[in-house]
């Protein structure tokens, strides 16, 4: 195909307002964020019901300002990608609505994108040459999934975390060590001034299932080493508990990832989540992939945590595919990876 498609995407599964326009499912022409991070610090984490009124405050607003900066109009786009599940149903659904609406009054075709999928199709944008098959490890606050990238838009889930995601637990460490929300960011931070040896936590292995992740173990191995330290009188060095937590986090993250590549005979892993965006993720897994002989990739921070451009990515190949959604398409919170 020589015409060129541009995509205006749309995201609002959490507490990003975002749109962006992507020429060919790997240009970046406009990529505009509206974050409610400061205001649900105040609540020590995502208040649905707020999250879901600020949508609808910013929406029109970052769809305006994407157009303008990418030199479009909602005339001459192509398509309208919009994020449909997984995430918070409320949110969804001001986003679904937003994009309907568009796409009904442009005649423009629709396409619903899987979050996740967007996800790990962040990738393509900074990396062009990367091309499926490929191994994506996809790390964040709900979700903590090994994927098998088997072609643009097919996937297969060969890995799955048993109970906490990698993100959440994360949060709930920063929680019980007085870091408040979001726990990511602020763990990664102290654990700049720990020692990453001071305290053996558990790394967990899933004996029936290699590629399986848990996280509750080593979440609940730092609480009762906190309440130890507490009923006897000891100081806790906050530091060294979030540089132990965080070694123990991205030392299994990485080990898996790397073992499921070597086991499928891929020699290309990617990462892709909000929790990607952490640096001693990103450098363990770097190492062991190097060590390993299997080309690693990542987007940016910036593309790691939610935004529309990876929603823009992941729709073009839909639209490719020959997805198409009707006036029906509707918020599903619980959306699974591969389902339509």
């Amino acid at each position: 195909m020589d015409k060129n498609i541009k995509i205006l995407a749309i995201e609002s599964s959490c507490d990003e307002t975002a749109a962006a326009v992507v020429e060919n499912g790997r240009s970046v022409k406009s990529n505009i964020i509206s974050s409610q991070i400061e205001l649900h610090k105040l609540y020590g984490g995502v208040v649905p019901e707020i999250a879901s009124r600020k949508h609808i405050e910013k929406i029109n607003y970052v769809i305006r300002e994407a157009l303008n900066e990418a030199g479009e109009t909602l005339d001459s786009i192509d398509a309208v990608a919009v994020t449909y599940g997984p995430g918070l149903v409320g949110a969804l659904l001001v986003g679904v609505a937003e994009a309907k609406a568009i796409a009904f009054a442009k005649n423009k075709p629709l396409v619903g994108v899987h979050h996740i999928e967007g996800h790990i199709c962040a990738n393509y944008i900074e990396h062009h040459e990367l091309e499926p098959p490929f191994l994506c490890l996809v790390v964040s606050g709900g979700h903590t999934h090994l994927v098998d990238v088997k072609d643009y838009g097919v996937y297969e889930i060969i890995g799955r975390t048993r109970d906490d995601a990698a993100g959440e637990a994360f949060d709930k460490v920063a929680r019980s060590i007085g870091l408040g929300y979001p726990g990511g960011p602020k763990i990664e931070a102290l654990a700049r001034e720990g020692n990453k040896e001071a305290i053996k936590f558990p790394r967990a292995k899933v004996d029936d299932a290699p590629n399986d992740f848990s996280f509750s173990g080593l979440k609940s191995s730092v609480l009762n080493y906190l309440n130890k330290c507490e009923m006897k009188g000891e100081e806790v060095n906050r530091a060294d508990v979030a540089a132990s937590f965080q070694e123990a986090v991205v030392d299994v993250l990485s080990t898996h990832g790397v073992e499921a590549a070597k086991n499928l005979g891929y020699r290309k892993l990617a990462i892709a989540g909000g929790v990607a965006s952490n640096g001693a993720f990103r450098e363990k897994i770097q190492t062991r992939c190097r060590e390993a002989g299997i080309a690693f990739y990542h987007p940016s921070p910036i593309l790691c945590t939610d935004n529309a451009a990876m929603i823009g990515a992941a729709g073009y190949y839909e639209y490719m595919n020959g997805a198409r959604s009707g006036w029906d398409l509707n918020a599903v919170p619980g959306l699974k990876i591969g389902q339509r």
